[in-house]
Formats: C-alpha cells, structure tokens, sequence
C-alpha cells in the first residue's frame, strides 16, 4: 500500500498530541472512510438501507458512479467493465477513501482484480462474506441466498469472492411483479409489496431447505428488507450493509471512553 504511505491515518482528535497532521498531495476532501462504486445506468427508488443511500450509515460515505455501466453488462460480467471499475477506484483512492466496496453484489465478478489493483482493502460484493458465514454454522447447515438473478450467480463470481455454490441454497426475484422494477428500470415501486417478495422469498427457500442456518442478501437493493426477512425466518441475516459496516469498523477505528 506504498501509495497511501504519506496521508493522515487514524482517528483525529482535536486535542490529541498529535500537533502535525499531513494530506495527500492532490487530495481535496477528506473524512470519508468509506468509497462505494455504483451503476452508471439505472432508474427506480433508493430507500434508506438502499447501499446507495446515504442515511443508511451512521459515517460518511463517498459515492462514485461507474461511467456507462450498466445492469447488463455488470450481470453478464463484461471484462470491458474492468478498466473503468479501476478508474473509479483509483479517483476514489485519490480523494482519502480508506476501503472501496460497491453497490451490487455482482461486481464481485472483479473482486480479485481490484483487491489486486487498488492501495485499499476492497470488499466489492456481499457474497465475500460467504466463507466467513460458513465458520459459523455447524458442517450440515447450509446458506440461504437471496438475489437479483439466479442465472448471473455463477460458479465464477463465487470463486472470485472465494466461495463456491456447496452449500448454498439460492432463490432470486427477477420475475417478481414488483421487485423487477429494480433489474427494468422501471422508475417506481410498491415498497410494501418488495418487503412481501422478498419476505416471501426467504420463507419458501427455508421450506424447500430446513437445514439453512443463515440467510445471505446478495443485492444492494435488499438490506432494506433485512429486518423483515429476519423476523419472517428468525435466522442470522446478512447483506451488504453487515459488510461494508464491518469493513469501516477495520479501516476506522475510534478510541474507546468512558469510566471505569
């Protein structure tokens, strides 16, 4: 991580010892622990616990589109996408971001490529958290996934996020009535009637499964959802929200207080 050897790391305190403090050369903004690359092209509601949405945090996030991308070059994982992803990245580097994720599931596609490319940790899809779910379910439970489409969920995209299908037991809403809004483009939807299709989702694929100990949310578009999901189900839930959550905690730690 040569590139970011010079900049400021670590919480500021007003009050601290620490006299000097230093910015990057060509860095302009700062305090954004968090960078998230998202689809160019898309057209429907970002609610809050939309990935995209900035209420869903409690820390700043910097958000950056990736020029001309859209939905069906990302789902079809085009390997043109892969220059412009590291673009992004590098501008979202340039401007203080300490860790780069993003906002679909299937730009883990480009996981290996951009962990390997960037100067900052990179978590670029929701599935990355797959191995980490597995360490804590016994050996004969299996993971619920939940995704925008099926067909796109290859072996390849879970090899890049280092996971495989075993084990996994996976529904998708790309023909749900309302949820399909989100994949067309539609430009609206009944939030109400999302939160019963993905709710309803999540119950038929522990009925077709029993053994499922957990539930993975695959899309960005979900979390909003997770709650629900969770009291429907009354298992573990995970998303993209869990994920990006634990990966600022790593990158911006804050020094505990308080009495003792």
């Amino acid at each position: 991580m040569s590139e970011c050897e010079h900049r400021q790391y670590g919480h500021f305190r007003s009050a601290s010892d620490d006299a000097v403090i230093r910015m990057r050369k060509g860095q302009n903004i700062a305090g954004f622990p968090i960078g998230i690359l998202y689809i160019d092209d898309v057209y429907y509601p970002m609610v809050p616990g939309n990935v995209v949405n900035g209420w869903t945090y409690k820390y700043p996030v910097r958000l950056k589109a990736v020029a001309g991308l859209t939905i069906e070059r990302l789902f079809a994982a085009d390997p043109g996408i892969c220059d412009d992803l590291i673009l992004a990245g590098t501008e979202l580097e340039k401007e203080g971001v300490r860790a780069i994720t993003a906002a679909c599931g299937f730009f883990g596609n480009f996981q290996r490529q951009m962990a390997s490319t960037m100067h900052v940790p990179v978590a670029m899809s929701s599935l990355i958290q797959i191995p980490w779910i597995r360490t804590l379910l016994g050996p004969d439970m299996k993971i619920g996934v939940l995704t925008a489409d099926a067909s796109s969920l290859t072996e390849h995209l879970l090899a890049s996020c280092g996971a495989s299908s075993e084990g996994l037991v996976i529904r998708d809403l790309r023909h749900a009535p309302h949820f399909s809004c989100i994949l067309e483009g539609r430009g609206e939807f009944d939030n109400n009637e999302v939160r019963r299709e993905v709710t309803a989702a999540a119950m038929d694929l522990i009925a077709s499964a029993p053994d499922v100990g957990a539930i993975l949310l695959e899309c960005s578009d979900m979390p909003p959802y997770a709650a629900d999901v969770q009291r429907a189900t009354e298992l573990p839930v995970f998303d993209f929200i869990t994920m990006i959550n634990w990966l600022e905690q790593s990158v911006a730690q804050k020094p505990y207080s308080g009495f003792i």
